[in-house]
């Protein structure tokens, strides 16, 4: 009795915070993710108040939150924009596989963690956080953009590979060896391109099934199936997050319209929970020792994520300010970094890597924000100067008198004041 006293009073607590936070991010319009992730700090071991009873729950919480993630995340889209999203933006897709994942692997291959890791941190750096950049878009309201298409093509690929990716990870830190990884690799693919042919082709009679007048049964239905899917999903080691998110995918028209408004309260809070969780696997004290790495890997892929974009939008056809506003707008990281994370963290694959990614994931969900707004003006400016400074040909610079160019210097700078 009292075991269930405590718990309820530590899980209580635990979600008012996270209401309040929750909260404090609205009222200055940012991602509440990384306010969730110092939660987990504070609330995990070595933190400021340790949680004891209720820490098992929030792990079941959490593996839930992961679910929900993916489900909705699949809600989003039809089987048929996947195709041609493939179609047309593989790639841009290919681009942004090399360009972000190969600094991750890079540093921890340098950092001596080994292969397995260095595939692990790729993923980490490769995909950017669709819920933070979809909120950052409706924020600014970009989301009728032209060049918004090109950015949302980037993500859905990203998404897709994780159907491939996840797999071949969940096999690799299992310690399964080539045949075995061969194996679920070959299932995963199977498994996803079976639904993909059932979505684009009997997806009227799917949705049918599931499909009910009536908000309580919808949402007991969808969630028992997503629920069963991702079991069954684990059980054959394709991992029950891709499962969640072949689900999603399979449902369309008004069964996912009404899904998503139904879950997405759900959704919003198990997945709190689950970036708590990751946070409570993370001692605090470990953070400082990678913060100068997370630092540096957060300048480079930041690099990489606006060449990514501004290419995938010149190859569209898009002018300069489209080009880096797409790719300002990809820089933010989130929840499938921080999933892929959490798998090598509850595997124990290397005490360092949690707390590096916690680290990376906090310095762009924040930083993101701002390279969506900036990143275009600042680029703008910059090249303005460039073209001032380019107006006057060498030859006149040399024979210009030797107060000229600080003459000039001045009068540019009055004039952009």
């Amino acid at each position: 009795m009292h075991s269930s006293a405590v718990f309820l009073i530590e899980f209580g607590c635990l979600i008012l915070t996270l209401g309040l936070l929750g909260r404090l991010a609205g009222r200055f319009h940012f991602s509440p993710i990384p306010l969730y992730l110092l939660a987990g700090l504070a609330f995990g071991k070595g933190g400021l108040l340790p949680l004891g009873a209720s820490e098992d729950f929030v792990a079941v919480g959490a593996e839930i939150g992961v679910i929900l993630l993916l489900l909705m995340l699949g809600l989003e889209y039809t089987a048929a924009d996947l195709v041609s999203n493939l179609r047309t933006h593989y790639p841009a897709g290919l681009v942004d596989a090399f360009l972000n994942a190969l600094p991750g692997a890079a540093l921890a291959l340098l950092l001596g963690w080994g292969p397995v890791a260095a595939v692990v941190l790729a993923g980490v750096t490769w995909v950017s956080s669709s819920g933070v950049i979809a909120k950052v878009l409706g924020d600014l309201g970009r989301l009728g953009n032209r060049e918004t298409p090109v950015i949302l093509s980037i993500l859905v690929l990203e998404d897709l590979s994780m159907a491939v990716y996840l797999p071949i990870v969940t096999a690799l830190l299992a310690g399964a060896g080539l045949a075995a990884g061969g194996v679920t690799l070959a299932i995963a693919l199977g498994v996803a391109t079976l639904v993909l042919v059932l979505a684009v082709r009997f997806g009227r009679h799917v949705s049918r099934f599931v499909s009910s007048d009536d908000p309580e049964k919808l949402l007991l239905v969808v969630l028992g199936v997503t629920l069963v899917v991702a079991g069954l999903a684990q059980q054959l080691q394709v991992s029950a997050a891709v499962g969640a998110f072949l689900v999603g995918i399979a449902l369309s028209g008004e069964v996912a319209e009404g899904a998503t408004s139904l879950l997405a309260p759900l959704r919003d809070l198990f997945a709190a929970v689950f970036f708590v969780f990751f946070g409570l696997h993370t001692d605090p004290a470990s953070i400082p020792p990678v913060l100068v790495p997370a630092l540096a890997l957060a300048a480079v892929t930041t690099a990489t994520k606006i060449a990514t974009g501004y290419w995938a939008a010149r190859r569209a056809g898009f002018g300069p300010k489209g080009r880096w506003r797409a790719g300002g707008a990809l820089v933010a990281r989130g929840e499938f970094s921080i999933v892929i994370a959490g798998l090598a963290v509850t595997s124990g694959i290397d005490p360092a890597l949690g707390p590096l990614a916690t680290a990376y994931v906090l310095i762009l969900v924040l930083l993101g924000p701002l390279t969506a707004r900036y990143t275009e003006p600042l680029a703008a400016r910059l090249s303005g100067r460039l073209r001032r400074r380019s107006t006057a040909s060498p030859a006149e610079q040399a024979s210009a008198p030797p107060g000229a160019h600080k003459a000039i210097e001045g009068q540019d700078t009055v004039g952009r004041t």
